[in-house]
């Protein structure tokens, strides 16, 4: 129900960013989706690639501050509103969303999240009949 999700620490200066990028082509991976949020001194890259496990050791043999961690995605019609919604279920059953971002994958949306909550979050999606994908149907697609 939860895919992985690779988080990289960068500093905030020219060529950081290149590195990380260059040794992830070296290494033939995929990217799917990726996102960086940033502070002052550095910042946090998050991706989801077609080979999260390869990608982590490959960075971390590198001397690439990198961590890997399980996040939900689930996968949402293409049409207006559809993230709000599938946000205000989590919201109902108040369960905080830590961060999220999305992407169009083959025609549909793809909603990927991160929660304190886990187990509380694999529950809502049960209950709400929520679509969600696994790492090999989300490889399997890009």
């Amino acid at each position: 129900m939860t895919i992985n999700q690779i988080s990289i620490f960068i500093e905030n200066r020219s060529g950081t960013l290149v590195k990380v990028l260059e040794l992830l082509k070296q290494s033939n991976i995929q990217i799917i989706a990726s996102t960086i949020a940033d502070t002052a001194e550095y910042g946090i890259y998050r991706l989801i690639c077609s080979e999260p496990a390869r990608a982590y050791q490959e960075l971390k043999a590198a001397g690439v501050a990198v961590a890997i961690s399980d996040v939900f995605a689930l996968e949402l019609d293409n049409e207006p509103g559809r993230a709000a919604e599938a946000v205000k279920i989590f919201s109902d059953a108040n369960i905080s969303i830590t961060y999220m971002y999305s992407f169009l994958l083959n025609g549909k949306g793809i909603l990927i999240f991160r929660t304190d909550n886990t187990e509380e979050a694999r529950e809502v999606i049960i209950l709400n009949n929520l679509k969600f994908i696994a790492e090999k149907d989300l490889t399997a697609l890009a």
